[in-house]
């Protein structure tokens, strides 16, 4: 039973942690990466449909994304959906080829994205605290229920810690990574 609760505990954590890599995908750093526009979708004969699902976008360089769209009629739409998101991005369009420029950020923008990116982080410890927080509450039941002992408990709650500090570890070095990214010119 407490192996259970330790297993749950730490592929819980292992999830936030790979949930906070894929929201910093989504931070524009100065290049150029397909991931940025992830989260943009076009209408699509009515439906809102995924970017990547109606056109293969690729980098074409360092600062330049290169999409090209599978249905000719679509590309004013996927156009339209880039320059009404929020990434402040221009694209310019070339029969079923779009480009868009990534636009070099100030050091003003660095810092904001770095307090992004922290803001991020710092969500996912919180996640990480509340698994562990959930996991000691399934073992203090345990131990009222009177299914394990007060040594039993003690161990595990130990090494829930321990599963706990290699997850927060873990969030703290994707979080140094993304800051020197960020900070790079």
């Amino acid at each position: 039973m407490i192996n259970k609760i330790k297993q749950d505990a730490q592929e819980r954590m292992e999830k936030s942690v790979e949930a906070l890599k894929s929201n910093l995908l989504k931070v524009r750093t100065g290049r150029a990466h397909p991931s940025l526009l992830s989260g943009i979708s076009v209408d699509y004969y009515g439906a809102p449909t995924p970017l990547n699902q109606v056109a293969n976008v690729v980098a074409e360089d360092a600062r330049t994304l290169a999409i090209t769209v599978f249905d000719r009629e679509l590309a004013p739409k996927v156009e339209k959906a880039i320059m009404m998101s929020d990434l402040g991005l221009n694209p310019m369009s070339a029969g079923t080829i779009i480009r868009v420029p990534l636009p070099p950020l100030t050091e003003e923008r660095r810092k904001d994205l770095v307090k992004i990116v922290r803001g991020e982080a710092e969500g996912g410890r919180v996640a990480i605290r509340n698994i562990r927080r959930d996991a000691n509450g399934e073992l203090k039941s345990l131990l009222k229920d009177k299914e394990i002992s007060e040594d039993e408990d003690h161990k595990a709650q130990d090494e829930i810690q321990k599963i706990t500090d290699a997850a927060v570890k873990k969030i703290d070095e994707v979080l140094a990574s993304k800051e020197k990214e960020l900070m790079e010119v």
